[in-house]
């Protein structure tokens, strides 16, 4: 009987092949995900990613915003005007991971949108593929949410509200 024949090689190729092909898109650095250099490198199979909501509401008020997933409900959070508040996840196996947020304020009315998708934020097709995902929301009402990069010399990419629930 050959070597090649036993299940324990098939087993340890396979292990072998799943860790070589893996393991590089961990994120095992202990870079914080404000450094100029986050940015980078965000379309690795599980990437670690990093939203940040930007309030920037035309009226100065405070922002709430709920966040939820199919696997995590954030709950409300209140942001003052002109700071910012975000959460980190991993893109998960499938590539479907999706964050769709609800957000409110006084004077502002009620508006959805998904804040993080995979076919637009971390897709090699379309809009340039980060860790980290800003968005600036309430700025003005043409363009109520923008995508921006901590980059100033990129254009920012804005978008209409949603349809709600």
């Amino acid at each position: 009987m050959s070597f090649i024949n036993k299940p324990h090689v098939i087993l340890l190729f396979i292990f072998s092949s799943t860790f070589i092909l893996f393991v590089p898109a961990l994120d095992l650095s202990n870079v914080p995900a404000e450094s100029p250099t986050s940015d980078q490198d965000g379309f690795l199979p599980l990437a670690g990613k990093h939203v940040v909501i930007c309030n920037k509401v035309k009226n100065r008020e405070s922002l709430n915003v709920h966040c939820r997933s199919s696997e995590d409900d954030l709950g409300l959070i209140h942001i003052p005007w002109n700071h910012t508040w975000g959460f980190r996840f991993h893109v998960n196996i499938w590539k479907s991971t999706k964050f769709r947020c609800h957000f409110t304020w006084l004077g502002g009315g009620s508006h959805y949108f998904t804040i993080f998708k995979v076919s637009r934020d971390d897709s090699i097709i379309g809009y340039p593929v980060y860790k980290e995902c800003i968005w600036e929301v309430g700025k003005d009402d043409k363009n109520p949410i923008c995508r921006v990069s901590r980059d100033k010399a990129i254009l920012p990419h804005c978008f209409q509200w949603e349809e709600g629930p």
